[in-house]
């Protein structure tokens, strides 16, 4: 059995430009159900990751407009990416330690695929590195006092 990336990952991945609107990105995201988009420059090359979360938190909870650039606001640096050759183990154990849900998938530069922990759970032999991940990602808060 072939347990590389490149079988398990999403190929139709959605991406937003550096340049454009925070607004833009989170339209984009509700009108596929997606909670996280790579950000690509003008050479589509991936240069950092934006989440419906980092435009909540990023922007608008500090009163930022609607047509702040994805530039301003998406993660760019420490950007965690795997590549299709890799095995789907060690993505599982990257995720779980970089604490991601979703694993952009990179070659040549190039954004080709998205694994999400999702990908992995559907598969039997990998439900157990799944809840591993996502026990790793989830780590529960204490009530704020």
């Amino acid at each position: 059995m072939n347990q590389q990336i490149r079988n398990y990952m999403t190929n139709n991945v959605y991406t937003v430009n550096e340049s454009q609107s925070i607004q833009e990105a989170a339209a984009l995201m509700s009108e596929h159900n997606i909670g996280a988009l790579p950000v690509v420059d003008n050479s589509e090359n991936m240069v950092g990751m934006i989440t419906d979360r980092d435009i909540t938190l990023r922007s608008t909870a500090q009163g930022e407009a609607s047509q702040t650039p994805v530039s301003e606001v998406m993660t760019a640096q420490k950007i965690v990416h795997g590549t299709p050759d890799m095995d789907i183990h060690q993505a599982a154990e990257l995720m779980a330690e970089q604490q991601i849900r979703r694993l952009p998938i990179v070659e040549n530069g190039k954004i080709v695929g998205m694994v999400a922990l999702g990908d992995l759970a559907v598969d039997h032999q990998l439900q157990n590195e799944a809840g591993e991940a996502l026990s790793n990602i989830s780590n529960p808060s204490s009530p704020q006092q």
